[in-house]
């Protein structure tokens, strides 16, 4: 088997048990333990999980030899085999009848345990097993041809593929239907796979304000005047340098280097075995230096969230994020509302300078500020800039949308749709399919569901921003690169309750209002109206840097009266 069959057999397991069973070690059961309730086989299915997680984490990192592979990689299909089996296991339907006798009795834990199980369970093994199988050997074939297409820039080579992959999950939805799962919406089945009990319906207020007003916002920003130059951006910097800058990122973020670690790998990302041992990767260019800084504080916002995560919930199965969309927005907090924040590029500038060597000596704190937070339209999602990356995310929502319903689609108009999506939302058009509809490996792997979650966990950082700023002077914590109560109010209001708590919950009870997009347009619209120079006072006023024009025009007036009345 090779290496890359391993990585599709990982996505598999990724795409039913999104953040589900990813933390190694038994159960806590001084928490868990009602009455006769065996939780024996989340001790099983937690090792095997963290099995498979090691030899993935080995395989990213570059600790596999040559020599290694195959046996790796057997060993790493034996125990996905054994995972599915274990929790479609007779084993998993005594403990739901155990805690449903016991329901009366069972503490929080046993309760949230239960949902995030049975929730899972019902939806995989409503599936028959032969067309389970079937799936995900298409997903590996999918897989292999959207590279072949990537590489030869030919949807053509992908369109079948594609094609199949949203008729099987079609197919599962209606296994769901007929099981009693109730969606208002096809595509409500893909998103709940991500983002529990999202919809549509509000997926689609969502993109309609962004359209409303990030769009706009974006043909003002590249009209303006001004000019910012990426030349800092672009600078050749030592990679022993940019190693050495790393660790001292993570630790004023506030991330815990002795219950972490921090590797290189092709692709960062970050992999929790526990509050105790959250890893995280970088990937490091000579001229890109900022790419590993951004990528460190995005994976260490998700590292810190798993290191906060209350010691009971440490070791079950919520002992992990409350849902993408919510990990995603502390990933994003730490790497754009603190990391592109002016006060914190301002309260690290000093030890910037002495950690890059002289690399970057002739350029100040505000020249650093603009640089990493300038807006240049791009055909590619993982290097657009903090403006346009929801306005991506936005594209592939509406495509996906089209696939679960509009029965008149067809599959290989999608490159044209994608391409005319791109310049009405972004200003760009893609030069060919691999910079274009093929960019990404997502629907290669069916995960037809996955993309909104990015755009969500932006908007829920804003959101989560504006509630922290009723409690806490972000600024000047920033300004004092001390994250200490920040990470504090994160840990209280959000990290600590693990999964046990709904992404809504969550929200709800840090808002007092639920989900709202207007935070998200409201900051991203206040920065770059000033990073660009749109408007010229602080309260957006257009007259002179003096006074706002109304106010001048009241003054005009009392001198026109006074001039003539005396």
């Amino acid at each position: 088997m090779s290496k890359r069959t391993k990585q599709i057999i990982l996505s598999v397991v990724v795409t039913v048990f999104v953040f589900v069973f990813t933390l190694g070690g038994k159960v806590n059961t001084a928490q868990a333990e009602t009455g006769d309730i065996d939780f024996s086989i989340f001790d099983d299915l937690i090792a095997t999980d963290r099995a498979m997680s090691e030899i993935d984490w080995d395989f990213a990192v570059g600790d596999v030899l040559p020599e290694e592979e195959d046996e790796k990689n057997e060993e790493y299909a034996r125990l996905s085999a054994e995972y599915h089996s274990l929790f479609t296991s007779e084993r998993m339907e005594e403990f739901f009848e155990a805690v449903e006798a016991a329901w009366e009795d069972a503490d929080d834990i046993t309760i949230g345990i239960y949902h995030k199980a049975k929730g899972d369970y019902d939806k995989l093994t409503c599936i028959p097993e032969e067309e389970y199988s079937y799936f995900s050997e298409l997903q590996m074939r999918a897989n292999s041809a959207w590279e072949e297409a990537k590489g030869k820039s030919d949807f053509s080579i992908f369109s079948p593929y594609l094609e199949e992959l949203v008729e099987y999950q079609k197919k599962f939805i209606g296994y769901r239907l007929d099981a009693g799962f109730v969606y208002d919406n096809p595509y409500d089945a893909m998103l709940d796979d991500f983002e529990p009990d999202m919809t549509v319906a509000v997926l689609d207020e969502f993109f309609d304000e962004l359209k409303r007003g990030v769009v706009p916002l974006l043909e003002r920003v590249m009209s303006a005047p001004k000019i910012i130059s990426d030349d800092i951006r672009r600078r050749e910097v030592p990679l022993d340098v940019q190693r050495k800058f790393s660790p001292f990122l993570m630790v004023t973020l506030g991330f815990d280097m002795a219950r972490g670690q921090l590797r290189e790998s092709e692709h960062p990302f970050t992999q929790p075995h526990g509050r105790n041992d959250t890893r995280i990767t970088t990937h490091y260019y000579e001229n890109d230096f900022f790419a590993s800084f951004y990528s460190v504080t995005h994976e260490s916002g998700h590292a810190i969230y798993e290191q906060n995560i209350a010691p009971e919930l440490d070791n079950t199965i919520l002992g992990t994020g409350a849902s993408m969309a919510i990990h995603e927005s502390q990933s994003r907090f730490f790497e754009n509302m603190a990391g592109r924040n002016r006060a914190f590029l301002e309260g690290i500038y000093d030890d910037f300078i002495l950690l890059t060597d002289g690399y970057f000596d002739d350029i100040s704190a505000h020249e650093l500020y603009e640089a990493v937070n300038i807006v240049k339209p791009s055909p590619i999602r993982i290097t657009a800039d903090e403006l346009t990356y929801s306005l991506h995310i936005m594209v592939r929502y509406e495509i996906e949308k089209m696939l679960f319903n509009d029965p008149d689609l067809k599959i290989e108009d999608l490159p044209g749709i994608w391409n005319e999506k791109m310049r009405e939302y972004l200003g760009v058009t893609p030069a060919n399919d691999a910079e274009g509809i093929l960019q990404d490996v997502h629907w290669s792997q069916g995960n037809f569901g996955y993309f909104p979650t990015y755009a969500l966990g932006n908007a829920y950082s804003a959101q989560i921003l504006n509630a922290m700023k009723k409690d806490v002077d972000v600024q000047s914590n920033l300004r004092a690169a001390d994250f200490s109560e920040i990470d504090a109010w994160l840990a209280e209001k959000i990290h600590r309750f693990g999964s046990l708590l709904s992404p809504d919950e969550i929200l709800a009870q840090i808002t007092d209002e639920g989900f709202s997009p207007r935070y998200y347009i409201e900051y991203l619209t206040d920065k770059y109206e000033s990073l660009y120079g749109l408007r010229t006072d602080s309260g957006g006023g257009c007259a002179t840097g003096l006074f706002p024009l109304p106010a001048l025009l009241l003054l005009l007036a009392v001198w026109v009266w006074r001039r003539y009345t005396a």
